[in-house]
């Protein structure tokens, strides 16, 4: 073991010291209306990332539609129920590239029925772009995306004031949306903000900067995700990996078994020591393999296969972490939830909680809080939770959990609840505390 893995240490190094900065993950929010899907569309035609055919397949539908030029917002309205409603439902994905680095784009619905979209689509992004239309402000669905991007972890926002054109370019009316959605991200407790004035159906201060704002010294929308820092890559002393499958090849003897699973939290080598949970069993890794190839390191976000020096028992929902720095093993959860069910959320529901990779029956005890969208203050003179409403639940499972805080794991910290009768996600979780 000492030769074979000796020169992982250097590995580590290198790889630390590269990180994974040439990748950026992030997703549009905001009200419907407000132009996101049309930004998209702007920005990945100015940036000359658009395929002819994709250029001349809006072309035609733009025409049947009556609409004079390219309707950009088609670029990532795809599905027929959206065009002929024009209006985004589902989280359409779209990746591009430029010279300085590769995107994963979000474009998230507005309409407040499809928050949960929203949720799901802004639960891996690394920066929010919010979209405001100058004229209207900050609506209470735009409250409502940007509390529930920032209970997602999300600490970096590109504050888009929209339609800029039709408010003849007014710096006043830009300080006056700005100052409004600073209030709200300071009582979020985000502090990295960058307001841009853009036009995203004519493209000023989207891909280039407009001659139209003199008065304007930052970014271009471009500019500002090809240089902004995405989150850091940790130390490899909170790795985790939660085992999605286990799988088995056959030889002499017992079958070798590898542990599949995504890897976060930082990176781990072949001679790392680790434990699992919940069992609190002990083991080594032996080899990282990805298809036919070996691995001197896995960094965050990359899926792998791991095989143990030791033959302990490892199954689907357990998780494989660093010893120096284990997440807790709980059965009752406090956490923040938003929550998507048609029926209110009450004490006494019996549900299904999908965390990592585990699954785990569980029951509301105490409906601790609501949050108010609109003036961001608790109220505990509550015992349910609406559709669309966020606030504190408390939860019981019947299994144990490996939990951290959602503030410093995404992936152990969240889960997503399911009504059992329907198998439909019906809320999704942030944990904040536990015993």
């Amino acid at each position: 073991m000492g030769t074979e893995h000796a020169d992982t240490g250097e590995a580590l190094d290198q790889t630390l010291q590269l990180g994974d900065t040439d990748l950026l993950r992030f997703a549009t929010i905001g009200s419907v209306d407000d132009g996101k899907s049309t930004l998209i569309g702007r920005l990945l035609h100015d940036a000359k990332t658009l395929l002819q055919d994709q250029i001349e397949a809006v072309a035609v539908t733009s025409a049947r539609r009556g609409h004079e030029g390219l309707d950009l917002s088609l670029v990532t309205d795809g599905l027929r129920a959206e065009r002929e409603q024009g209006i985004t439902i589902d989280v359409a994905y779209r990746y591009f590239a430029t010279p300085k680095r590769t995107f994963i784009v979000g474009d998230n619905p507005g309409h407040a029925q499809y928050t949960r979209n929203m949720a799901t689509g802004a639960s891996t992004a690394e920066v929010a772009v919010v979209l405001v239309d100058v004229r209207n402000g900050l609506t209470t669905q735009t409250r409502r995306h940007v509390t529930v991007a920032a209970l997602l972890g999300i600490r970096q926002f590109a504050l888009c004031v929209n339609k800029m054109d039709l408010a003849e370019w007014s710096e006043e009316r830009f300080d006056a949306v700005v100052a409004d959605f600073l209030s709200v991200a300071e009582r979020l407790g985000v502090d990295a903000v960058t307001p841009i004035p853009i036009s995203a159906l004519e493209g000023d201060n989207v891909v280039d900067r407009s001659t139209n704002t003199p008065w304007y010294s930052g970014p271009s929308l471009l500019d500002y995700l090809e240089t902004v820092a995405p989150e850091p890559m940790g130390d490899g002393t909170h790795a985790r990996m939660p085992v999605q499958l286990v799988l088995r090849e056959p030889g002499e003897g017992r079958p070798t078994r590898f542990y599949a699973g995504t890897v976060h939290g930082g990176p781990v080598c072949p001679g790392d020591p680790i434990t699992v949970l919940p069992s609190g069993q002990t083991s080594t890794i032996d080899r990282i393999v990805v298809g036919d190839d070996e691995l001197a390191v896995a960094l965050p976000g990359r899926s792998v296969a791991i095989t143990l020096v030791d033959d302990i028992d490892v199954a689907r929902g357990d998780v494989l972490v660093n010893p120096a720095a284990t997440p807790a093993v709980a059965r009752e959860l406090d956490a923040t939830v938003c929550w998507f069910g048609e029926d209110a959320l009450a004490p006494g529901a019996r549900l299904l909680v999908k965390q990592g990779t585990r699954v785990e029956r569980a029951m509301v005890r105490e409906v601790v809080s609501h949050l108010d969208v609109g003036e961001l203050d608790h109220s505990e003179d509550v015992d349910q939770l609406e559709f669309n409403e966020i606030g504190v639940v408390r939860l019981a499972t019947a299994g144990p959990l490996v939990v951290d805080s959602y503030d410093e794991d995404r992936t152990l910290g969240a889960f997503v609840i399911i009504d059992e009768r329907t198998d439909r996600t019906v809320g999704a979780g942030m944990i904040r505390t536990w015993s």
